[in-house]
């Protein structure tokens, strides 16, 4: 915001200028120019800004899954939350065009896998968690599990579930 109001008083101060450099004051020409150079840097930089959150919002997208945490999202401009609901569903779409009927899950493994289950302790009361063949488990706090990673990655980086190291 400060950037802005500096740029907008450049500004502001490059036209009264301006209009006295066309009235036959050529001195203030290289003040103007000065000032110019001053607002380029300075939208170069606010646009570096922007695309860096632009690439640490759809980071989050990887990392948290489809919601973000409201202490996150907290901190995000109206358009960044719109602009993070568009790329989830943008990436959606994409991954449910690949892979077959199911889609493609590729936020599912970040890190290629040592094993195929993992031991995982449950957090919090998350409820009844159904895996592929049918079984239904019961996800209470401080009960422990062998599930299949990729069932339990998002439930991990949700806070839900943790891996048990032994």
């Amino acid at each position: 915001r400060q950037a802005l109001e500096e740029m907008r008083a450049l500004y502001e101060r490059n036209q009264a200028d301006v209009s006295e450099a066309k009235s036959g004051r050529t001195d203030l020409i290289f003040l103007i120019r000065f000032r110019h150079c001053c607002l380029l840097r300075n939208q170069r930089c606010l646009l570096a800004y922007l695309y860096d959150r632009l690439l640490r919002i759809r980071a989050l997208r990887w990392e948290y899954g489809s919601v973000l945490p409201n202490t996150i999202q907290f901190h995000m401009s109206s358009e960044e939350v719109e602009w993070f609901n568009r790329y989830k569903k943008s990436l959606a779409t994409y991954m449910r065009s690949v892979g077959g009927e199911e889609g493609l899950d590729l936020t599912q493994d970040i890190k290629p896998p040592k094993s195929l289950y993992i031991e995982v302790r449950c957090l919090k009361d998350h409820g009844e968690f159904e895996i592929d063949d049918g079984t239904t488990i019961l996800l209470k706090k401080n009960s422990q599990h062998f599930l299949p990673r990729w069932k339990c990655e998002q439930l991990i980086r949700q806070g839900v579930l943790e891996h048990v190291l032994s």
